[in-house]
C-alpha cells in the first residue's frame, strides 16, 4: 500500500505561511492559523507539504481502508484558502448559510479572502466541526 501524502510532518507550519508571496494571502493564512488554534485549542501541525491541520482522528471506510487525518485544517492555495473538515456535521449547513462569500467543493470550503466572511461564524463552524469529528466518514475520496 502506498503511503498517504497527507500525513503529519515535522516542519513548522509558519514556514509554509512565510512562503506565500502575496502579502494579503499571507496575512489571511496567519490569521486563520490563530483563529483555528483558538477555536480548537490545538497547536497547528503541517499535514503533507501544504496543509495546516488541527487535531487528528483515525478513520475507517466500509471498504476497510483506514488512516489518520486532521480534524480541521486549511491550505493556502493560489486561488483561495481551502478549508477542510467543516462540512457534514449537525450544524454545518446552518453555519455555512451565515458565513458570507465562499464556494463549496466536494469536501472543502473555498474562501478568497477573510474580509469576505463573518469571522465569528467561521470560528463557530470550526469549533463545531472539530468537536464533531470522530472518524466516521461516509465515502472514500
Amino acid at each position: 500500500m502506498t503511503a498517504l501524502k497527507t500525513a503529519p510532518r515535522d516542519r513548522d507550519p509558519q514556514a509554509l505561511i512565510e512562503t506565500i508571496e502575496d502579502e494579503r494571502k499571507r496575512a489571511d493564512a496567519a490569521r486563520l492559523i490563530h483563529l483555528m488554534a483558538d477555536a480548537t485549542g490545538e497547536q497547528p501541525q503541517l499535514w503533507g507539504p501544504s496543509i495546516v491541520g488541527f487535531g487528528s482522528f483515525h478513520y475507517r471506510y466500509a471498504t476497510g481502508r483506514e488512516g489518520d487525518t486532521m480534524k480541521v485544517g486549511f491550505a493556502p492555495r493560489k486561488n483561495a484558502l481551502t478549508l477542510y473538515g467543516l462540512q457534514g456535521h449537525a450544524q454545518s449547513n446552518q453555519l455555512l448559510a451565515s458565513l458570507g462569500k465562499f464556494t463549496l467543493g466536494k469536501g472543502c470550503v473555498y474562501i478568497k479572502r477573510l474580509d469576505d466572511i463573518d469571522l465569528y461564524v467561521l470560528r463557530e463552524l470550526i469549533a463545531h466541526a472539530y468537536a464533531e469529528a470522530d472518524g466516521s466518514l461516509d465515502s472514500e475520496p
